[in-house]
């Protein structure tokens, strides 16, 4: 046969280096900080095993990783407490916000429903940032969602593609608030929300609280007041097969159990963002000045 069918040289190029059982695939979400908590645990697991690590990050958003490491696709990938409990269990935090409880709930289901290991928290809460320009917040003399909410009607307000899903997400949040903006919520790539505000492009965006560049751009977080969102604690997700297969990789992941703080993942995710420095050498340097 002259030629290899598509499905053939596929076939044959997932055949070459080590076999899919011997080493780890690690993914991640399709912005800055899940590329840095992915490396971080790639670079992990190749320091501390013998296990030669693939890496397939920018994987799109939360339903895609779950779909991946569901189909095996992927052995672990960093996701938060409160995006699971909303975004895959579909449940509402309801009255409680205590993070131990969340976590809790997590891991349990996550165990009985898709036979996945919830990994220790990080030590860093993610939560969402309702985030104005400093100058507008202190002209406005604005310091909560609700203060602002006065003023909505004639800002225009742009999300990720996600947030305006998702059951903790815009509508939730609006309704709580009572938001209204003067047009349709611009939807954006997450990577492109921040410089679209400092630019005047929009007037709010739902950020993350450890994106570095909120103090570079001068950047407000306005107050949840009305405490509209659960925690978000950073941890790893992990097929319980892979564990079983590879006790070794729990170890290497339990030794980073509260090791990255707010500030820290604020300055790393800055490194790479702000700085535009390679996310595999920042995650380098932090692991050593660590320790680990």
């Amino acid at each position: 046969m002259r030629t290899l069918t598509a499905a053939a040289l596929v076939l044959l190029l997932a055949g070459c280096g080590p076999a899919r059982q011997k080493r780890i695939v690690i993914g991640s979400k399709n912005f800055t900080e899940q590329l840095i908590l992915g490396e971080i645990i790639a670079q992990q697991i190749e320091n501390r095993t013998h296990l030669p690590v693939e890496r397939r990050f920018y994987l799109a958003g939360t339903y895609i990783c779950h779909q991946a490491i569901l189909g095996g696709r992927i052995d672990i990938y960093p996701e938060y407490t409160g995006t699971a409990l909303a975004a895959i269990l579909k449940e509402s935090p309801g009255g409680s916000k205590d993070k131990d409880q969340i976590y809790q709930r997590v891991q349990s289901e996550y165990a009985r429903r898709f036979h996945l290991t919830l990994g220790p928290p990080f030590g860093f809460n993610n939560t969402f940032a309702i985030e104005i320009r400093g100058e507008d917040a202190r002209r406005l003399r604005l310091q909560t969602i609700s203060q602002a909410a006065a003023y909505t009607p004639q800002w225009r307000a742009g999300f990720g593609y996600e947030f305006t899903e998702r059951p903790d997400g815009y509508k939730g949040l609006a309704a709580t608030y009572g938001l209204r903006f003067a047009e349709p919520p611009r939807i954006m790539d997450l990577g492109l929300l921040a410089r679209a505000l400092k630019a005047k492009q929009i007037d709010l965006a739902a950020g993350n609280m450890t994106d570095g560049l909120i103090p570079v751009l001068d950047l407000f977080v306005l107050d949840d007041d009305r405490h509209y969102f659960p925690p978000y604690e950073a941890a790893a997700i992990i097929r319980e097969e892979t564990l079983a297969r590879h006790p070794e990789v729990k170890a290497a992941l339990d030794a980073l159990a509260g090791a990255i703080s707010d500030d820290d993942m604020r300055r790393l995710n800055y490194s790479v963002d702000g700085q535009h420095r390679d996310a595999k050498e920042v995650v380098r340097e932090f692991l050593q000045r660590k320790g680990l």
